[in-house]
């Protein structure tokens, strides 16, 4: 694994690449984006965003969702993989609002947790996005180019990978440098087609500097 200090110049030529980095989700308040991060999960910030402006204006409350029901849901978010399942966790989700939290989106990763269809990413997407609070949400993005650039160790779990970079990396950066990798990750290291040609990183990167030696040998 590359060194504590060699993470932190790798992670400040990516805050140069993308200096706007931001989360990509349309929302208007914390309850917009706990909903629309549970409807991400296994589908795109597009694709989430298409339906969302429909979704919460029928929709735009814990209440409103709960006087409804999971049969009335489900035609706004068809088009989302897993919208079965969603829609019975939204339903479940707002019922637990209501019942514990009065209808607020409570600020603790173990009290998002205990809801319906939220788990630790999601957890640390509202931690950080909604309230500010440090976190380090590890989506597919985070956890392909912390591998690729040796952050952490290959055979990591999500979870070990979320752990090394809050170590490597200082808490004042971690949601900056969350969404600054995600972006790298989505416009830069791709998963299929990474840029190696022209990555800022390649100097630190094993794999990248394997990718561009395996290129050079099949066009010579």
């Amino acid at each position: 694994m590359i060194s504590k200090e060699t993470t932190r110049v790798v992670i400040e030529e990516m805050f140069a690449l993308f200096p706007d980095a931001h989360g990509e989700l349309v929302c208007a308040n914390e309850f917009e984006l706990l909903i629309s991060v549970m409807l991400s999960a296994q589908a795109t910030d597009i694709s989430v965003n298409k339906v969302t402006p429909a979704l919460f204006k029928r929709y735009p409350t814990p209440e409103a969702v709960v006087a409804s029901s999971v049969d009335e849901i489900i035609p706004y978010i068809r088009s989302i993989g897993l919208y079965r399942n969603k829609a019975k966790n939204i339903y479940a989700c707002c019922q637990a609002l209501l019942d514990h939290f009065d209808g607020q989106v409570p600020k603790t990763r173990e009290e998002l947790m205990s809801l319906a269809g939220v788990g630790r990413k999601t957890a640390d997407v509202v931690l950080a996005d909604a309230f500010g609070i440090p976190a380090f949400a590890v989506d597919t993005h985070v956890e392909r180019i912390s591998k690729r650039l040796r952050i952490c160790r290959l055979n990591a779990s999500v979870l070990e990978v979320e752990e090394t970079l809050m170590k490597k990396i200082p808490e004042s950066l971690w949601i900056k440098t969350h969404h600054t990798m995600i972006f790298f990750g989505r416009y830069h290291c791709t998963a299929r087609a990474p840029k190696c040609e022209t990555c800022p990183v390649l100097t630190y990167c094993q794999e990248g500097k394997f990718r561009m030696r395996k290129k050079l040998s099949t066009t010579s």
